[in-house]
């Protein structure tokens, strides 16, 4: 029988502080009964110092009489109960059913917390996974196993790309049937919410989906738990039911600031702009739970979203996101303003492992050459614009026009693209030859010449 306790000695905000305690652990849940009401809160440990528990509160601490208060800790952390039938369900951050159905029947209660991975039993990610998004498929891979994430800004078009990416993600070959995706939204509105529900379930990608849905008005602790929530799933179906699993968490920005708020509550000394100074080793415990393991079919491929403050890469949370991510995609607000959707910059965005996930028997032979002519001619073409803005047109040669109508035509239609508009990496590639045409053939030096005679079409033919 669980012990009660009636020592609460003072509650600040969401923390509650309770004395003389015996035998209790950090992220321990707490049960906190209200004897007025007879209402019954939750909460869990954040901190213990020899006989005395910090709690902080799922619900807010309103309304709780420090002296008729009976406290119970649980003897255990936060749960997520799993079983294959969570595959189409929609739940709360704290893992309850959103959606009306019935509560999930356990194969297995799971730590959300998660046990580490011994660096030495991960196996390198190497497999292409094909979003059907040719600036990310064309040229910065996503790789079976990677963490990728997206850095955005305050209004663009990142809950779209977040959708159109769970609807067409796939794994190439025979294995698409035993891919799924966990999507975790965190601290939307019931707009975002709505959206995505009504997304997935018009497009039938809420079959093979698992949602975990944080509201703005929601707690902040509730924001803490839910990418534990997702990640714990997702280790379930990758490393019990073989699947090959992408998660993908938006926005991670109101993650870090419930992490601020939390750490403010507690009068933590504050680091950059007031973030906990631990942020980076919190935010490590997020991505590192991505990978593939040696003797594991299955495996965790992790697209974090979040929005940049003020758009600037140099904030704390992308600049602490990318020292332990495999890369970036960045969004940029300029190409969103020309119309192009989805506004991916493609010369600052980055995937690291892209070089492991293309090639013959992965894409295509002619990828890593087409993929490079691309990104140097897309260059060369915004240069010449730069040059052409301040000297005039008057001021480029012939072949620079050449690159700069190049660079207009790239993002128009290799960039741009409907939202329900599924590019396969055929598909993806012979966009790019059909724009290479618009060089002479004698300045594609970054492909092999066997590649340039088998791929690139003639100038007639387009």
């Amino acid at each position: 029988m669980l012990k009660e306790y009636m020592t609460v000695r003072e509650v600040a905000g969401p923390l509650l502080m309770v004395e003389e305690v015996e035998g209790v652990r950090y992220d321990e849940l707490v049960e906190i009964e209200l004897t007025a009401t007879g209402e019954t809160r939750r909460g869990k440990v954040l901190e213990v110092d020899g006989d005395k528990a910090l709690v902080q509160l799922f619900e807010g601490s309103t309304g709780i009489n420090i002296r008729e208060a009976k406290v119970r800790f649980m003897g255990k952390s936060l749960e997520l109960p799993v079983s294959e039938d969570i595959l189409g369900r929609v739940f709360d951050g704290f893992g309850s059913p959103r959606d009306g159905g019935p509560r999930i029947i356990p194969e297995a209660t799971l730590d959300i917390n998660g046990s580490p991975i011994n660096p030495t039993a991960r196996d390198y990610p190497s497999e292409f996974i094909q979003t059907g998004i040719s600036a990310i498929d064309g040229l910065n891979t996503l790789v079976r196993g990677q963490k990728l994430p997206i850095f955005s800004g305050s209004g663009l078009p990142h809950s779209q790309l977040a959708a159109q990416i769970a609807r067409q993600a796939k794994v190439i070959g025979g294995e698409e049937s035993r891919f799924a995706i966990v999507f975790a939204a965190i601290g939307i509105t019931y707009e975002e919410a709505d959206f995505f529900i009504t997304d997935f379930t018009r497009t039938g990608a809420i079959d093979r989906t698992v949602l975990f849905l944080n509201l703005a008005d929601d707690p902040a602790i509730e924001r803490i738990a839910t990418p534990r929530m997702a990640l714990t799933a997702a280790e379930y179906l990758a490393y019990e039911k073989d699947m090959h699993v992408l998660v993908i968490l938006t926005d991670l920005t109101n993650y870090c600031e419930a992490l601020r708020e939390i750490s403010a509550a507690r009068k933590e000394v504050p680091g950059r702009r007031g973030y906990p100074g631990y942020m980076y080793t919190d935010l490590a415990t997020i991505y590192e739970r991505a990978g593939r393991i040696r003797g594991r079919k299955g495996s965790i491929t992790q697209i974090p979203i979040l929005t940049m403050p003020e758009d600037d890469k140099t904030h704390p949370i992308p600049d602490l996101t990318g020292y332990i991510t495999e890369g970036q995609i960045i969004l940029s607000r300029d190409l969103y303003r020309k119309g192009i959707n989805p506004p991916i910059d493609v010369l600052p965005s980055l995937s690291r492992l892209k070089d492991k996930g293309i090639g013959e028997g992965k894409t295509r032979e002619d990828h890593a050459d087409t993929m490079n002519q691309l990104y140097a001619a897309y260059a060369r073409g915004k240069e010449a614009k730069e040059l052409a803005a301040v000297l005039g047109d008057a001021a480029l040669s012939d072949v620079d026009r050449l690159f700069a109508k190049f660079a207009d035509e790239f993002e128009k239609r290799y960039v741009a693209q409907g939202e329900y508009e599924n590019r396969s990496i055929d598909e993806t590639l012979s966009i790019g030859w059909e724009l290479l045409t618009i060089l002479p053939k004698a300045e594609l030096k970054r492909i092999d010449d066997e590649y340039l005679e088998k791929y690139l079409p003639e100038k007639g033919d387009e």
